[in-house]
């Protein structure tokens, strides 16, 4: 029987941008986490990010200075994929967004644990069933998608696969409540879960307004910042539908739907920047120029945004 209670230890396989927030989540609940990482190098490259992570939490007085080091306490970093797995009631994996690494990676892994182990993905948008198909035991794999930064963003997409069984859907479930996070639950897997769904139908229309000369990607982007942005953070589409009134989107979608863009076929604005190797932030351009001034400016006001919110989340709490 597999059960939230019966989970006591952790074995995080990933040290990157998403490894390191989620072995620190982990850690900051309680749990003993065992960080897998290729190298010795990619081990201290995550503890080196934890660290700053745990200073932003204490400077922002989400943590006493006396919790840090009994957090760090309860993180331990290998390289060998036999010790991290060693006693691991749950597996999380954060590495390569590869459907053949994933599958290989868990197919090493359940040769290493026990019967009643979950395996977890953090996946952006693979199918959980398809990751799954080099398990024994397909049963116990599942989906548990965390948004970057992971430490800062409260949503875990919580996927079942085609095999998954209720009783690890419904451990996973609790386990990332029990960590702080606000978990859903897909009723079935779909391409994208639902946020990265929501997220690139946003991102189409976005650059289809720009392509058709409607307005330029400043105006786009201060539009969302200062109004949905701002709105979606209390009330969802739908809830917003509602208080909008359904007769008002009802008469507004029977013109507006026509002229939205459907288009199957990748933007050319963003076929563009990537055939020229502008991947955005980290090649120093994309849609937009970015100095490691500005990133950085952008990235610190996006934390501090997040944060204020995570206070927000506890008064709500409590």
């Amino acid at each position: 029987m597999i059960k939230v209670e019966g989970i006591k230890n952790i074995c995080n396989v990933g040290t990157g941008t998403m490894g390191f927030g989620t072995t620190l989540i982990f850690a900051m609940a309680g749990y003993q986490v065992r960080m897998f990482g290729r190298s010795e190098t990619s081990i201290n490259h995550g503890f080196k990010s934890i660290k700053e992570a745990l200073e932003t939490f204490y400077e922002n007085d989400l943590i006493q200075q006396a919790d840090i080091q009994e957090i760090l306490g309860r993180i331990k970093g290998f390289t060998r994929l036999e010790e991290a797995a060693e006693g691991a009631h749950f597996v999380f994996e954060a590495i390569d967004e590869n459907l053949v690494v994933k599958q290989e990676l868990f197919a090493k892994i359940e040769k290493l644990c026990t019967s009643d182990t979950i395996f977890a993905s953090n996946t952006s948008g693979l199918s959980p069933t398809a990751i799954a198909e080099t398990l024994e035991h397909k049963g116990r794999f599942i989906v548990a998608h965390f948004w970057n930064p992971p430490h800062l963003v409260p949503l875990v997409e919580v996927v079942p696969g085609k095999h998954t069984t209720q009783q690890v859907v419904n451990a996973t479930q609790k386990l990332m409540e029990k960590i702080g996070k606000k978990p859903v639950v897909l009723k079935r897997e779909a391409l994208g879960f639902i946020g990265n769904r929501l997220q690139l139908a946003l991102l189409r229309e976005a650059l289809h307004i720009i392509e058709t000369g409607i307005a330029s990607k400043e105006a786009v982007d201060t539009t969302i910042k200062y109004s949905l942005g701002r709105r979606l953070s209390t009330t969802g589409p739908l809830e917003s539908a509602d208080l909008g009134g359904l007769d008002v989107f009802y008469n507004i979608s029977s013109y507006l739907l026509k002229d939205l863009c459907n288009n199957e076929e990748i933007s050319l604005i963003l076929q563009e920047a990537v055939d020229k190797k502008n991947f955005g932030a980290k090649t120093g351009a994309g849609l937009y120029d970015w100095t490691p001034e500005a990133l950085a400016q952008i990235k610190k006001t996006r934390e501090k945004n997040l944060i204020e919110w995570l206070h927000k989340d506890k008064e709500v709490d409590l």
